[in-house]
C-alpha cells in the first residue's frame, strides 16, 4: 500500500528563472534521486503552470516527511541541491518560516 501527498510551491515569476529550475530538474543528481527513494518516496512528478509548482509524491505508508527532513540535514549533497533550488523558489504566502512545499488538502476524488 501507499499514500500520496500533493504540493505547492511558486518559482520567482522570470521566465528564465523558469526555464533554468525545468532544466535542472531534467537531470536531477543522482544522489537526489536516491535520497528520494531510502526516504520512502516510491514515484515523485512535478508539474508546472505558469509560474507554480505541483508535486505527487507516492510513498510507502510509513513515509513521513519529519524523517525525510532529517535524513536530508544529514545528506551534504542534497543540501546542496536544496540551496540551489532555493534559488528559484518562491514560498507560497500560507507557508510556515521553515517550510517551502506546502501539502494541499484533498478535496474531491472520483472514485469516492
Amino acid at each position: 500500500m501507499s499514500k500520496r501527498h500533493c504540493l505547492g510551491l511558486d518559482l520567482h515569476d522570470d521566465s528564465r528563472v523558469i526555464e533554468e529550475y525545468v532544466r535542472y530538474h531534467a537531470d536531477v543528481w543522482p544522489e537526489v534521486k536516491q535520497s528520494l527513494r531510502d526516504s520512502g518516496i516510491l514515484d515523485m512528478e512535478i508539474y508546472l503552470i505558469g509560474n507554480r509548482l505541483f508535486m505527487i509524491i507516492e510513498a510507502e505508508d510509513s513515509f513521513s516527511f519529519e524523517r525525510k527532513n532529517a535524513m536530508d540535514a544529514a545528506n551534504p549533497k542534497v543540501q546542496e541541491w536544496e540551496a540551489l533550488m532555493g534559488a528559484f523558489q518562491k514560498t507560497l504566502p500560507q507557508s510556515t518560516p521553515d517550510q517551502k512545499w506546502v501539502e494541499g488538502k484533498r478535496v474531491f476524488k472520483l472514485a469516492e
